[in-house]
């Protein structure tokens, strides 16, 4: 059977608490959006999508040797925005401030699920995190003077100190993820 899989560095508690106050202030408009509850809030680093579950070991055994490789480090989440254009949003979020290191750590992951048969992705890695998916445009212009009222807005800076193998399963009332395999970084001989 085929597993639903990402990739993805988990948010901590006092972020998603702060992105849940803004999504609150967001939702009170009336714009035909699919809102991500904040407890699923992630940073997503790789989507594999319809993976068999007799590559999960194998996915594991090759995140486990390259994130482990890496020190922990902080990120910063700063700024909203939408892709791919204010004109057009399709995609509203919050940004990461660049990281050489978090796009190096991703950027391998990507080659290491490519040897495993995963495409490779082509655009260019824009670290954000997904607040919601814009299904229409209607009252999109009003929401959009909100959103750019944050656009300075810091939520808050983590130790990123471990990368998730994540199950996502599609349910009537939104995605449930799972959390198959936490590896983590700096670890030497990590198992």
């Amino acid at each position: 059977m085929d597993l639903r899989l990402f990739i993805a560095i988990d948010i901590p508690e006092h972020i998603k608490k702060e992105i849940g106050e803004l999504l609150d202030i967001l939702k009170k408009y009336d714009a035909d959006i699919k809102w991500l509850l904040p407890e699923n809030i992630h940073l997503t680093l790789k989507f594999l999508g319809a993976t068999p579950e007799s590559l999960v070991a194998r996915i594991r055994e090759a995140l486990l040797p390259l994130v482990s490789s890496y020190e922990p480090f902080y990120i910063t989440i700063l700024s909203t925005g939408v892709f791919p254009s204010k004109k057009y949003p399709r995609i509203i979020w919050i940004g990461i401030v660049d990281s050489d290191i978090l796009k190096e750590l991703r950027d391998r992951i990507e080659i290491a699920m490519s040897l495993l048969g995963f495409q490779r992705e082509d655009k260019k890695f824009h670290p954000h995190l997904t607040l919601g998916r814009v299904r229409a445009q209607r009252g999109m212009i009003s929401l959009m003077e909100e959103l750019d009222l944050f656009h300075d807005k810091q939520f808050g800076s983590f130790r990123v100190d471990q990368v998730k193998l994540m199950k996502s399963e599609l349910k009537q009332k939104g995605a449930e993820y799972r959390c198959l395999h936490t590896i983590p970084l700096g670890v030497e001989d990590a198992q």
